[in-house]
């Protein structure tokens, strides 16, 4: 017979099958609307946005390249994103010319920053209906058009060496328009305001991963699987 300890073979049983019910519910819609793992999901990148507001700060640093004039040519590999592109380098105050390959354009590198951040900073607090506004272009594209941009600017700041505001750009991308992307539409909340949410999220992961490992190791001590000492052989 297959099983060799009934009493620990339904131990095993009885944990699987709860286990099983229990990861079912957790795919239901129970959570607020949402399956477990989305409401988590939902609940870790609230938290974490509460985290990472560095724009002030990154509004202030921008300022030191204030009537720093650059004059580079993006875009080379994306030409449908070029006349998107203009409008916005346009409505900031930048020189804009059509390029054989690209947009080329001349630009007060400071205040070029300084309206990269500043609509980030209104993506960040969910005003994306003031960057429409704007520029005619759906919220997210807009930040996407500023993405490709800057980094566009950074590859030409660089062959010219000069290295320092290529630096500084790569900084206002990742603490300014990639946060203001990546946030977008999600409501900011500190750990401390939900930390018997967080207290419970870590105890129930903890306790349903023993959950699983209980329920494989009564199993297997029911059909009689055990480990053992291997013995020791001389030569």
């Amino acid at each position: 017979m297959l099983i060799q300890d009934k009493k620990h073979f339904t131990w095993g049983a009885a944990l699987a099958v709860s286990f099983f019910v229990v990861l079912w519910y957790m795919f239901t819609p129970n959570f607020g609307g949402q399956n477990a793992f989305h409401a988590s999901d939902a609940l870790f990148n609230s938290i974490a946005k509460d985290s990472t507001y560095y724009m002030p700060k990154v509004m202030e640093q921008a300022k030191e390249f204030d009537g720093n004039m650059i004059a580079v040519t993006v875009l080379s590999e994306e030409a449908a994103l070029a006349a998107e592109g203009a409008v916005i380098l346009e409505r900031n105050g930048a020189s804009v010319t059509s390029a054989d390959a690209g947009l080329s354009y001349e630009a007060d590198l400071g205040k070029l920053l300084a309206a990269a951040l500043a609509d980030s900073d209104a993506m960040f607090f969910n005003k994306g209906e003031e960057l429409e506004a704007k520029y005619g272009i759906e919220a997210r594209r807009v930040m996407f058009l500023w993405w490709k941009v800057l980094t566009g600017t950074i590859t030409e700041l660089n062959l010219q060496k000069h290295f320092k505001p290529a630096l500084f750009i790569q900084t206002a991308i990742a603490k300014g328009v990639e946060v203001g992307y990546n946030f977008y539409g999600i409501q900011p909340q500190s750990a401390a305001s939900k930390a018997g949410t967080l207290a419970f999220a870590l105890v129930f992961y903890v306790i349903y991963t023993l959950w699983w490992g209980f329920a494989i190791f009564f199993l297997s001590e029911g059909i009689g699987l055990q480990m053992k000492k291997g013995k020791r052989t001389e030569t």
